[in-house]
């Protein structure tokens, strides 16, 4: 059972870990679990913030997609898992994915990217894909629970398939959330309403933009909060 309060991950999507701070403490109670990644990755004071935002009492979601040889991954794994991460997001073949779930330890949840959402079908033939989205997801699904990984991220489109066909226990992170209407925006082609991604299956939704970018972001999670309470 997953507190209806954990499933929104707010997407900490921003320069550097200060104002990172500061969108945390604007949102206050409202929020509970967060997600940083590559841009703050680059930036200095990322495992100082992962480090303060345990202290805070809150959960931490590093996606860094990790993708290199099977012993660098399960070292950067072991690592992670060391500094008290929940969740994190591992790339590559099943050799990767092995490896990641046998460092993983503690808390942390190892969870396999199948196809960001950010790409469609053309993206998927241009890189030499020879079969649809929603059979990619399954496939890297499946893999994924053979090889010891706690979940997968998937586009709500392809979460009501998945959990038809894959095990319950397999964890569902949904990225691409947007709360009004279900067409793509910017970079994300993939994208599903909070209360559609729920009813599917997703277990969490990842929400970037639409929090951060509102004229009100705590007002904003709060509305997604009470939105996913109401779905499930």
């Amino acid at each position: 059972m997953i507190p209806a309060h954990e499933r929104l991950i707010v997407a900490l999507d921003l320069p550097d870990a200060d104002a990172a701070r500061r969108m945390v403490g604007q949102l206050g109670d409202a929020v509970s679990f967060y997600k940083i990644g590559m841009e703050l990755s680059m930036a200095p004071g990322f495992f100082e913030l992962l480090d303060w935002l345990k202290a805070e009492g809150k959960k931490v979601f590093v996606d860094l997609k990790f993708f290199d040889i099977p012993e660098t991954v399960a070292r950067a794994v072991k690592n992670l898992a060391e500094r008290g991460a929940d969740f994190c997001t591992i790339h590559g073949n099943q050799s990767i994915m092995e490896a990641a779930a046998r460092a993983k330890s503690g808390a942390l949840k190892v969870l396999a990217v199948t196809a960001l959402t950010s790409l469609d079908q053309g993206d998927l033939d241009d890189l030499g894909f020879q079969c649809n989205v929603a059979d990619l997801v399954l496939s890297r699904a499946r893999r994924a629970l053979q090889a010891g990984c706690d979940g997968v991220v998937s586009s709500g489109l392809e979460v009501e398939r998945l959990r038809a066909e894959a095990p319950r226990e397999l964890i569902c992170v949904t990225p691409g959330i947007r709360p009004v209407e279900n067409k793509p925006d910017g970079d994300q082609k993939r994208v599903m309403t909070p209360t559609r991604a729920i009813r599917a299956g997703a277990d969490y939704l990842v929400v970037g933009r639409p929090i951060r970018d509102a004229a009100d972001p705590r007002a904003a999670a709060l509305a997604l909060q009470a939105e996913i309470a109401a779905a499930l």
